[in-house]
């Protein structure tokens, strides 16, 4: 109920700043208001759609929920903005009444946020459903040996395989992701929004995923809402390695011994929350490791790991988390929880890679934040 209530007040403000400005069209205002009556209803459904025990019903109604959302949250900010823009209007025809008509602005304005929420909405669902795009980086790393140029890493990252991802969808992204022929593979946590019981099955094409060294999985934040420890296991049993603060060493090609890649991972940066023995610590992560390793490459879900990760003197890291803010405008603010939002970063000697994700969160829409399958590369500088 206050879920509800919450969402009836925001749904509220919509109507009231654009249903009496439409008056000129009236089934428009019609219309939107049949559409922001059942929004009304349903977002606050799709957020709570596990509560229902039969699973059909409960991805219909997750399905149709996070749908409204994603409408929802267009709809709201461009309402906030067309109250900005209105209100700055004022100020100028209090210097220059001639300039403009308020009313028209206001009828005009009024008929624009729907269409543009509208246009959003499609535009975003179509991003969100298609297969992430593969996106080429080379991260150069000083002193790298001759025998590691060219070391190849595919990183996919959440996924959230859940009420509207399924085994269909994975089983695109691992197709793509094999046409790679890449070294290694590393998935960077987020990888289900769900128990094991419900989406063990909508996992299992992770268990196809084919390189030269393996796949490398570390814990997300929302492994946790998820029963991480049941999660960890099965991950087990498909042939994916979990790093939990610790490490492995990669002798590859010609190399020699003491130029190994050693490739650490640590659980989320807030799993301490959940289970005590799950502390993220890159320091831990990389206790024993030879210590003229080539490279030092750290699998870390959030990018705020970094700091520490640069501090243990590790090389790269690969984060995801952030989505890239998923769709705008969200992507202007994962600054002020993230110290970075997408895209190869430099924090000291560290160099961060932060994936946009390989899925979506919530509703199905990417609006400016394309998802992607990152194809890294390590490069002599």
């Amino acid at each position: 109920m206050p879920l509800l209530l919450f969402s009836f007040l925001l749904h509220t403000y919509i109507g009231v700043r654009l249903l009496p400005a439409l008056g000129h069209w009236p089934l428009a205002q019609v219309l939107l208001g049949l559409l922001l009556l059942a929004s009304t209803v349903l977002t606050p459904l799709g957020l709570t759609a596990r509560r229902f025990k039969s699973q059909p019903l409960s991805d219909r109604l997750a399905w149709t929920g996070m749908l409204f959302m994603g409408l929802f949250s267009s709809l709201f900010v461009l309402t906030l903005l067309r109250d900005a823009a209105l209100l700055a209007g004022l100020g100028v025809l209090a210097v220059a009444p001639a300039a403009f008509s308020l009313d028209a602005a206001a009828h005009n304005s009024a008929a624009a946020v729907p269409l543009a929420g509208l246009f959003m909405s499609f535009v975003g669902f179509f991003n969100a459903r298609r297969t992430a795009a593969v996106v080429q980086v080379d991260v150069p790393i000083a002193g790298l040996p001759a025998a590691l140029h060219g070391f190849s890493i595919a990183q996919i990252s959440d996924i959230h395989v859940g009420p509207t991802i399924k085994q269909g969808y994975l089983q695109s992204i691992v197709s793509a992701v094999n046409a790679l022929q890449v070294d290694m593979v590393a998935v960077t946590g987020d990888l289900v929004d769900g128990t094991v019981a419900e989406l063990a099955h909508h996992v299992a094409p992770l268990a196809q995923l084919s390189s030269t060294h393996g796949t490398y999985f570390v814990t997300g934040n929302h492994e946790y809402y998820s029963g991480a420890h049941a999660w960890i296991a099965e991950l087990q049993r498909l042939g994916i390695r979990v790093l939990m603060n610790e490490h492995v060493v990669l002798q590859h090609g010609q190399l020699h011994a003491q130029e190994a890649l050693v490739l650490a991972g640590v659980a989320d940066w807030s799993a301490a929350h959940f289970d005590a023995s799950h502390r993220s610590d890159p320091h831990v992560a990389l206790a024993g490791a030879p210590e003229a390793a080539a490279v030092r490459l750290l699998l870390a879900h959030q990018p705020r790991s970094a700091p520490a990760a640069a501090h243990a003197g590790f090389d790269l890291q690969l984060s995801g988390h952030t989505h890239g803010g998923q769709f705008w405008p969200w992507n202007f603010f994962v600054r002020f929880q993230q110290p970075f939002t997408a895209g190869l970063h430099r924090l000291q000697n560290l160099w961060v890679y932060t994936s946009r994700g390989t899925g979506y969160w919530g509703p199905p829409k990417r609006f400016g934040a394309p998802s992607e399958i990152t194809h890294l590369r390590l490069v002599r500088p």
